[in-house]
């Protein structure tokens, strides 16, 4: 999706501003693992024209509350028009692990890691060991990424499988935070076969094939 995005010239760039939703406390942002790093290498540095703003986190900021009060600021009173996201293979909605917090209306949190969380990112091949990876990042909040009016969710991998089934078949619970999309009026759950493979009802899936 950011592939076709980063090539889409129609698109007004310059008129929009683009808010980072989550990045790892103490992560230097020319570590693999940085989604500084990720966003600017396939995305941002892609654009055929330069946004009107990226507001990126810094992992690095003496002070991780502080950051989030700094991005705050500057983020809107209205809803944001689109958001792109992704479901955790323990269901989280950017880094918030369940037990997600689902009534603050801060826009920027520091999240505490849970292990689940943290071993996804091994067994991508981020870093070498679970005790390599950070234990604690600054995430967008639930409420702010619900307040959006459209939200494109794409899950790929059978891994994640367990994950969308309990978010999407399941109660809407904090301790599934990818549940609670389903309160929202607009948000397109993009799947391939492997992610959908555990639901219970038919679903119109596009593959990977």
């Amino acid at each position: 999706m950011l592939a076709a995005l980063s090539t889409a010239e129609a698109i007004p760039w310059q008129r929009i501003t683009i808010y980072h939703l989550d990045e790892y406390v103490g992560l230097d942002p020319a570590h693999p693992a940085s989604f500084r790093r990720f966003l600017h290498e396939r995305f941002i540095d892609r654009l055929p024209m330069k946004p009107m703003a990226f507001h990126e986190l810094d992992g690095l900021a003496a002070d991780p509350q502080a950051e989030c009060k700094r991005l705050a600021a500057v983020v809107p009173t209205e809803p944001f028009d689109v958001a792109m996201i992704g479901i955790g293979e323990n269901a989280h909605l950017a880094f918030n692990d369940p037990p997600a917090d689902f009534d603050t209306e801060r826009p920027y949190l520091v999240v505490a890691l849970d292990e689940r969380c943290r071993q996804q990112q091994v067994g991508e091949g981020w870093f070498s060991s679970l005790a390599a990876v950070p234990t604690h990042a600054i995430s967008m909040s639930v409420q702010r990424i619900l307040a959006t009016r459209t939200i494109v969710c794409s899950v790929p991998d059978r891994r994640k499988a367990e994950a969308v089934q309990a978010a999407v078949e399941g109660p809407v619970t904090p301790a599934v935070p990818a549940s609670i999309l389903q309160h929202h009026d607009s948000c397109h759950l993009m799947l391939d076969r492997e992610a959908a493979s555990l639901l219970r009802q038919p679903a119109a899936v596009a593959a990977r094939r």
